[in-house]
């Protein structure tokens, strides 16, 4: 079952951090990857630009409008995406779980991905 775990975090929180706990938060995101990879269980991932860059396509009177930034004004921000394919949820949250960020205050969602019919998860 494939799952996706949508990482967030506060903008700017790796600049926060000291020399020493930048290499340890990128050292564990290297070292997960390469384990998720080496099991069979990494898909994809990508990290997303600063939330300034981002433009909402909403509607307004009925038409597409587009704005600058977010949609919603959040303390956090959506940073980053993992696919993986995996036995169980209860195994893609163990995944979540060890995922760095959240020792920083991040958080990762983890949602079942649907098949190609659209009604099976």
């Amino acid at each position: 079952m494939k799952y996706m775990l949508l990482i967030f975090n506060r903008p700017g929180f790796v600049e926060e951090l000291s020399e020493q706990e930048r290499q340890d938060l990128f050292g564990d995101v290297d070292r997960i990857m390469r384990e998720l990879d080496e099991s069979g269980e990494w898909v994809t991932g990508e990290a997303l630009a600063d939330p300034s860059t981002t433009k909402t396509v909403h509607a307004k009177d009925g038409q597409p409008a587009v704005t600058d930034g977010p949609f919603l004004e959040a303390k956090e921000h959506f940073a980053g995406f993992l696919t993986v394919d995996c036995e169980s949820e209860e195994r893609a949250v163990e995944i979540a779980k060890s995922w760095p960020d959240v020792r920083y205050g991040g958080r990762l969602e983890v949602r079942a991905i649907m098949v190609e019919g659209g009604a099976e998860m």
